[in-house]
């Protein structure tokens, strides 16, 4: 991903809710699922990682971006945002390429 789309999905991101949310269990596999239906859905989720975690925000994104093979957005404070494109051209929510 290019410096300037991933601008792009930054600034789309803005106007997103945080929909995805890392407690004191850390990344179990209900979190992954969660995450992996919202990006097949909206193809990009921000998230929030509480401070009972024990991993950082920048460890919790690299995790999940891994383990569902997306891409990470952006990671500022507690808060982090991940983008996977729909394989499925007809059910692109974000252009990314435009």
């Amino acid at each position: 991903m290019t410096g300037k789309e991933r601008a792009k999905l930054r600034a789309i991101a803005n106007s997103y809710d945080t929909i995805l949310y890392v407690g004191k269990n850390g990344i179990g596999d209900d979190v992954v699922k969660q995450a992996d239906d919202a990006l097949t859905a909206r193809e990009m989720i921000k998230g929030k990682v509480h401070e009972t975690c024990e991993l950082s925000p920048r460890e919790v994104c690299t995790e999940l971006c891994a383990r569902l093979n997306a891409q990470p957005v952006q990671v500022i404070g507690t808060k982090f945002v991940i983008y996977r494109q729909n394989p499925d051209p007809t059910k692109r929510v974000v252009a990314v390429d435009e």
